[in-house]
C-alpha cells in the first residue's frame, strides 16, 4: 500500500525516489529492501526494477537527485553574499526549504556520510568542487569591499554552511524541539529555521552599523580644544 508521503500525480521514477529516499534515511541502506520500497510506492518489484535496475543504482540515483539540487541552488545562495542581504535572505531560506520540506534528505545525507564516508565524501566533492572554488573568491571581492567579516574563512565558510543545515534539520526531531510550555511544535520549528538563517548571515555579514564605525561613519568628533592667553 503506498505510503502517506508518496504522491499519485507524480510520476513513478519520482514517487520510488521520494519512497526509497523516506526509507534509507530511517532503517538505512542494508535495512531497507527493494520490495518494501516498491510497497510502498504501490507497485510490484518487476515494476521498479525497470526504472532502477539495482538496489544499488536506485541508492546513486537517489544521491544524485538530491546533490543535482545543490548545484542548482547553493551556488546562486552563497554568490549572493556579494549581491546585498535581501537576496541572501531569499536564497537561504530556499535552501533550507528543500530539506525541511523533505526532512528525510537531510537525515540520508547524515546517515549516509556516517556509513560510507569515502564513498559519499567522492560525491560531494564532485558537486561542490566546479563551483566551490567561484563561491569562495564571492566572498573574498565581498571582504575586500567591507561586506563581509575579514576573518571568515571562505572554503571553510562553505563546508560549514552545508553542515549548518544538513545536521541541523536531520536532528531537529530529536534535539532541536525545546519548546517552553504554550508554545507549539510548529512555533518553534519556525523560530528554529529563523534562527538557524539568523546564525548562518550574521556570521557572513558586517551589519551597516559595525561598517559605518569602521569607516568613521557617525563617530562623534573630539571636542575642540579652545586656547586660553
Amino acid at each position: 500500500m503506498p505510503s502517506a508521503k508518496s504522491n499519485p500525480s507524480e510520476d513513478v521514477p519520482t514517487r520510488i525516489l521520494h519512497e526509497a529516499t523516506r526509507l534509507f534515511a530511517a532503517r538505512g541502506f542494508g535495512g531497507t529492501s527493494l520490495s518494501e520500497i516498491s510497497g510502498a510506492v504501490g507497485i510490484r518489484k518487476p515494476s521498479l526494477l525497470y526504472h532502477f535496475p539495482s538496489k544499488e543504482a536506485l541508492r546513486r540515483s537517489v544521491l544524485e537527485n538530491m546533490l543535482s539540487h545543490w548545484n542548482e541552488v547553493v551556488p546562486r545562495l552563497l554568490r549572493a553574499a556579494t549581491s546585498g542581504e535581501d537576496q541572501y535572505d531569499a536564497l537561504l531560506r530556499e535552501t533550507v526549504s528543500f530539506f525541511t520540506a523533505d526532512p528525510d534528505r537531510a537525515r540520508l545525507l547524515v546517515r549516509e556520510a556516517l556509513d560510507r564516508p569515502d564513498e559519499i565524501g567522492a560525491l560531494v566533492q564532485r558537486h561542490v568542487r566546479p563551483w566551490a572554488e567561484v563561491v569562495c573568491e564571492h566572498i573574498r571581492k565581498g571582504q575586500a569591499r567591507g561586506h563581509i567579516h575579514r576573518d571568515v574563512d571562505p572554503e571553510a565558510y562553505v563546508g560549514q554552511m552545508i553542515n549548518l543545515i544538513v545536521s541541523s534539520v536531520a536532528t531537529y526531531a530529536c534535539i532541536g524541539d525545546v519548546a517552553p510550555r504554550g508554545v507549539s511544535a510548529d512555533e518553534m520549528r519556525r523560530r528554529h529555521i529563523l534562527e538557524l538563517c539568523r546564525v548562518a548571515k550574521s556570521s557572513l555579514f558586517i551589519s551597516s552599523a559595525a561598517a559605518e564605525r569602521s569607516r568613521g561613519v557617525g563617530e562623534p568628533k573630539p571636542a575642540s580644544r579652545t586656547t586660553t592667553t
